[in-house]
């Protein structure tokens, strides 16, 4: 039922978008039947599902990987994608979990270059401390997706383009790989 109400979101505000997938995330936090440990895996894939509808993975993999994406095949593309889509999924869900009772406000919306791009941004009010959290979106077609998040300041599609960068003037494309799958086989057991 929460994956419809993210799709049937109001799609004409790139902030209407972000509120809908945002509360929709925290509601499967809050939900007392998918808490506690034994729980962690399914309460994970409903947020992994419902953020999926939302963010624009294979953008934000384009974008990570720069200017070393069009030397790809499609194959490894693809390959890319999902991994890189499973790590940013753990990466932001393990950030949201931090703030299941905090506060979200959704403060301002910025549209850019003739309504095809916004940034939205939110704050998270946690007792003694506000941290900023902005959603960049693109409009395809008639939805806003997420192709970045800043927290805090820092993008995180940056940070990862800065790492890959690092990585793939020293090691060969296979190498990465292998680093983003050993990421992902110690984050399902943590």
């Amino acid at each position: 039922m929460l994956c419809q109400t993210v799709g049937a979101a109001n799609e004409s505000k790139a902030i209407e978008s972000v509120r809908t997938t945002v509360e929709a995330v925290l509601d499967v936090m809050r939900d007392e039947t998918l808490s506690g440990p034994e729980k962690s895996r399914e309460r994970r894939e409903k947020m992994k599902a419902l953020i999926s509808v939302r963010f624009d993975f294979r953008e934000m993999s384009r974008r990570a990987l720069a200017r070393h994406w069009k030397k790809r095949t499609t194959e490894e593309q693809d390959e890319f994608v999902d991994l890189f889509s499973d790590l940013l999924q753990n990466t932001y869900i393990s950030k949201i979990e931090k703030y299941t009772d905090e506060k979200v406000n959704y403060d301002k919306e910025v549209i850019r270059k003739k309504g095809k791009y916004s940034i939205v941004r939110t704050s998270i009010l946690s007792k003694d401390i506000t941290i900023p959290i902005d959603y960049r979106l693109m409009r395809r077609g008639d939805k806003w997706m997420v192709y970045d998040v800043l927290v805090e300041g820092v993008s995180i599609i940056s940070n990862y383009r800065s790492q890959y960068n690092n990585i793939l003037s020293r090691e060969s494309y296979a190498e990465l790989i292998q680093k983003m799958k050993e990421k992902l086989e110690k984050a399902e057991f943590h």
